[in-house]
C-alpha cells in the first residue's frame, strides 16, 4: 500500500529532503506530494518524477490545506516556523503525524497531550541546529552517563559558512541560511549561559564583542559568540548540575567584530521603519546613522564615530560592501534598518553559480569518571556540492526526512510533542547520516575546564 508523505513548503533547505524520498519511493512504497506557494520554482526532475506530485498551496487556504494533510499519511512542515500551527491543528484534527525542523514553540507545546492521547509523534527540532546538535551530543553525553561518568562542562557551536574554495571576501562568509536570521541574531534579550559555576548575561550592544576561539583540524581557527539562551538546554539535556553549558554560532575569526559595526550604529534593529526608503542610495542609507557635519565625509564621519583606523581590515571589510556607493539604490519601501542591510549585504554575500558552503559543528564535553577529569571534542564538516545542494540542505533536511520515514516504518513510536534526544530517536539517524558524509570525528583532550579550588572571581 503506497504512503504518501505530504512536505509543506518547498524552499531552501528541502532539496535533498526532496532527493531523499524519491530515492526511496519505489523501495518503500512512497508517494510525494510537494505543496508550495510557488510550486514553479520546483525543479522539473522533481516534478516529473512518477512518484510525486506538485500542487500549488496557501496555507491561509483553509480547504485546500486541510484536504492535502487529510489525504496524507504523514506531513513534513517546512514552512517559516510562525506558521506552523496551522498545520499542526489539522494533523491532530485528521490524525497525521507532523515532522519540523523548527523550535518548539510554546503554542506547538499545548498540543503535547491530544498529540499522546492519539498515539501521533509530533518531532520537531529535528534539522541541524536544533536538530543535529541535539542528536551528536546526547549520543555522547548518554554515553559517559552509562559509564558512570560526570558532566561536568559542555559547550556547543555550529556555522553556516562558505567553503574554503568559495571563500573569496573579506568577511568569509556568504549566506547559506536565511539571511533575515543573520541579521537580527542576537536580539530579543541577554546571551545567557553558566560558565564554570557562574552566571554569565551578555547584553544584545556587547554580544559581538565576547567571543570564543577554537580549532577545528584541517580547516584552521573559527570563533563563536553565544546564543541567546544556553541555560534551557540544561533541563532539555539533564544537565541541571552542570557548571558549564555555552551555546554558542560560529564564524571565522574577525567576522563578529566587524559585524559589531552594524550593531552599533543600529543598522540591525527591525523595530521601526524609514520614510523614504525607496530610492536611497547605500551611502545615503549610513549617514542617516552618523552624526551632522558641514564638511567632513560619511567615511571620515563613520571613521571618527566609531574610532576606525583607515588601515582597519575592518574598515576594508565595510568598503567591500559597496556602503558608501552613491549609485546603488534600495528598492525597498518604508523598510526597517535590518531589512536594508539585509537588501545590501545580499548584493554581496550571495553564493554564486559554482560556490560550495560548508557546515562546521564543534562540541566540547568536560566530565568526572573514577575520580578523574576529562574531556572530549567533536567536530563535524560537511560541504555542500553546488548552490541548490548545500550543506545547510543536506544537514537540516536530511534528518527531517530520515526521522518521517522511521516513523512512517514504526521505528519511532513514542508519541508526543517531542525533540530527537531520545536514543529510539538519534542512533538510527545518526547512523544513517554516516552514509551522507554527517561523521563526527571524537579527541580525548587534557581536560581545561572548572576547578573547583581556584578562589577568583569568574
Amino acid at each position: 500500500m503506497t504512503r504518501n508523505v505530504l512536505v509543506v513548503g518547498a524552499g531552501k533547505s528541502t532539496s535533498y529532503l526532496i532527493d531523499y524520498f524519491l530515492e526511496k519511493a519505489s523501495r518503500e512504497n512512497l508517494h510525494l506530494t510537494i505543496g508550495d506557494i510557488n510550486p514553479d520554482g520546483i525543479a522539473d526532475s522533481v516534478k516529473n518524477h512518477t512518484a510525486c506530485t506538485v500542487i500549488s498551496l496557501d496555507i491561509f487556504q483553509e480547504e485546500d490545506r486541510k484536504k492535502a494533510i487529510q489525504e496524507s499519511d504523514i506531513v513534513v512542515s517546512m514552512l517559516p516556523a510562525r506558521m506552523h500551527m496551522k498545520v499542526a491543528h489539522d494533523c491532530i484534527s485528521f490524525e497525521k503525524h507532523l515532522v519540523t525542523a523548527s523550535y518548539v514553540s510554546k503554542e506547538i507545546k499545548t498540543l503535547d497531550e491530544q498529540a499522546k492521547a492519539k498515539g501521533l509523534v509530533f518531532m520537531n527540532e529535528i534539522g541541524l541546529d536544533p536538530g543535529v546538535d541535539h542528536m551528536s551530543a546526547m549520543q555522547i553525553i548518554d554515553r559517559i552517563r552509562d559509564k558512570g561518568g560526570e558532566i561536568l562542562l559542555f559547550e556547543s557551536f555550529t556555522g553556516g559558512l562558505v567553503a574554503p574554495e568559495s571563500d573569496n571576501n573579506l568577511w568569509n562568509y556568504k549566506f547559506t541560511w536565511n539571511p533575515r536570521n543573520v541579521v537580527v541574531a542576537g536580539q530579543g534579550g541577554a546571551a545567557q549561559f553558566i560558565q564554570e559555576g557562574t552566571y554569565k548575561y551578555i547584553p544584545y550592544n556587547k554580544l559581538f564583542r565576547r567571543t570564543e576561539f577554537f580549532k577545528i583540524e584541517g580547516y584552521g581557527r573559527f570563533e563563536g559568540y553565544a546564543n541567546r539562551d544556553s541555560l534551557k538546554y540544561r533541563e532539555v539535556y539533564g544537565l541541571q548540575d552542570v557548571l558549564t553549558l555555552y551555546r554558542g554560532t560560529m564564524r571565522r575569526v574577525g567576522f563578529s567584530r566587524a559585524w559589531d559595526i552594524f550593531v552599533q550604529l543600529g543598522m540591525t534593529d527591525d523595530s521601526y521603519t524609514i520614510e523614504g526608503s525607496e530610492g536611497m542610495s547605500y551611502r545615503d542609507f549610513i549617514n542617516l546613522f552618523l552624526p551632522y557635519s558641514p564638511t567632513d565625509s560619511v567615511e571620515l564621519k563613520l571613521r571618527h564615530y566609531l574610532k576606525i583606523a583607515q588601515d582597519d581590515i575592518k574598515w576594508m571589510k565595510l568598503q567591500e560592501l559597496n556602503l558608501f556607493d552613491a549609485k546603488k539604490i534600495i528598492p525597498l519601501k518604508n523598510a526597517t534598518p535590518a531589512q536594508i542591510l539585509q537588501y545590501i549585504l545580499e548584493d554581496s554575500w550571495t553564493l554564486d553559480e559554482d560556490d560550495k558552503d560548508m557546515i562546521v559543528m564543534y562540541h566540547k564535553f568536560g566530565y568526572k569518571l573514577n575520580g578523574k577529569q576529562f574531556q572530549i571534542d567533536a567536530n563535524t564538516v560537511v560541504k555542500g556540492e553546488s548552490r541548490t545542494h548545500t550543506a545547510m540542505a543536506k544537514t537540516v533536511g536530511l534528518p527531517v526526512a530520515i526521522a518521517t520515514l522511521a516513523i512512517l516504518n514504526k521505528k519511532i513510536t513514542t508519541p508526543g510533542v517531542q525533540i530527537p534526544i531520545q536514543k529510539e530517536v538519534y542512533e538510527p539517524i545518526l547512523e544513517e547520516l554516516k552514509e551522507y558524509g554527517v561523521v563526527f570525528k571524537e579527541h580525548e583532550v587534557t581536560y581545561l575546564g572548572y576547578n573547583p579550588e581556584s578562589v577568583y572571581d569568574r
